[in-house]
């Protein structure tokens, strides 16, 4: 079955909010720091309590989300984000802007972003064919590092040239318009599944349910653990990075935006190799390669030189490392889209985002950690070498076909 017009509404609303937040990417802290000045440990918080907060605002999202009609859920959601950004810049303008407000959009939109993911996830796999999963994931991940190759430097020069309060409008528009997309979708969406316990101690049971589904089911245990390794390790190496680049080398600031924004064409080009390379070699194969692919690169760039021959080096280590996610992330939504029961796949979601929105603050603060007790260097290479262990932890064993759902009870 090809994808047809109600697929490219949801994916036209996708495009929409992604490019609105990565023209404002950045901007948060910006506001942070030259608005209302505050201190360096603040800016790094504002990031962390996002993250952390939301996963634990969201723990009760996976059954509210599973048991309810999920394009409401995901209108809900860009209407919630567009009035928290939009609330910045009036404030402002007000005079009434703080620090605590900040932190409390920080939640809302970290928070919007697990629960349109969770519920989002669970629409696509009922309104795209299996046969069409794969190139359906494909697309949403190419316009993902699109939207952030783009983004920020459009959103850097709107903020240069109108100020950083408009670049926060412009996102808020951009969630707003999502929303009318995905109201304008007009397949009729599936009965949501019945909810069959009312205590306290059953709704306790479906918030675990997620994490229980996961654990269960061998082949999604395995990439569990592998996403949280992967995900903690780049994470407390992106940091480091800025250190390395910024701080040591003394990369002029052409050179740093290069640097991040080049190599995202990798992460496009991946995406939109999966059905070619789909077809050539089968899903289970790029699924494999393309994890082990993506956690080869990063131990090299704790060596990266000075100048030029180290701008080279950590466009080409970056580009192959995108060029991997770009393959293995629709690979991988596929897989889990394919093996998860229709019951359980919002909580499957919502499980996987919140533990990754834990880990990775927690990854974060320790790779500051150890640099701190060693060196940015060395702390950078035991990040890439716990990224590259990653590629160990992989279904290598078993087979994709044998992996089918369980029905946790």
């Amino acid at each position: 079955m090809a994808l047809g017009k109600d697929f490219r509404r949801l994916w036209a609303a996708y495009a929409i909010s992604e490019t609105g937040t990565g023209l404002a990417y950045g901007a948060m802290p910006l506001v942070a720091v030259l608005v209302l000045e505050v201190p360096e440990f603040q800016v790094s918080l504002l990031a962390a309590l996002g993250g952390l907060a939301a996963a634990a605002l969201a723990l009760p999202a996976g059954p509210w989300i599973e048991f309810r009609r999920k394009r409401p859920v995901m209108i809900g959601a860009d209407l919630t984000r567009s009035l928290a950004i939009l609330s910045v810049p009036i404030a402002a303008a007000a005079g009434l802007l703080s620090y605590a407000q900040l932190c409390v959009v920080a939640v809302v939109q970290a928070a919007g972003a697990i629960v349109f993911t969770s519920a989002s996830g669970s629409h696509l796999k009922a309104l795209v064919g299996p046969e069409d999963r794969a190139t359906a994931n494909g697309r949403f991940e190419a316009t993902f590092w699109t939207a952030y190759s783009a983004g920020p430097p459009l959103g850097g020069a709107l903020t240069s040239a109108l100020g950083v309060w408009w670049t926060l409008t412009a996102d808020a528009v951009s969630f707003l318009l999502s929303a009318v997309g995905v109201r304008r979708i007009k397949a009729p969406e599936p009965a949501p599944p019945p909810r069959e316990v009312t205590n306290f101690k059953g709704r306790l049971s479906e918030i675990a349910g997620g994490w229980r589904y996961i654990v269960k089911h061998r082949g999604m245990r395995i990439l569990f653990i592998n996403s949280q390794i992967f995900g903690a390790a780049m994470m407390a190496a992106s940091p480091l990075l800025n250190v390395l680049m910024l701080a040591e080398l003394h990369f002029p600031a052409w050179q740093y935006g290069l640097a991040w924004g080049l190599p995202c064409i990798g992460g496009i080009v991946g995406a939109l190799c999966l059905k070619p390379l789909n077809n050539r070699f089968g899903e289970r194969r790029v699924l494999l390669i393309a994890g082990a692919g993506r956690a080869l690169w990063l131990p090299f760039l704790a060596f990266m030189p000075p100048g030029v021959p180290g701008l080279m080096l950590i466009i080409a280590v970056e580009f192959l490392a995108l060029f991997g996610s770009g393959v293995f992330n629709p690979s991988f939504a596929t897989y889990r889209m394919t093996n998860t029961e229709d019951g359980y796949l919002s909580r499957v979601i919502a499980c996987w985002s919140i533990s990754s929105r834990t880990a990775q603050p927690i990854g974060i603060v320790l790779g500051g950690a150890l640099a701190a007790f060693t060196s940015v260097r060395v702390a950078l290479l035991i990040c890439g070498l716990i990224v590259l262990s990653s590629a160990a932890i992989l279904p290598w064993k078993s087979r994709v076909t044998e992996d089918q759902a369980i029905l946790v009870r």
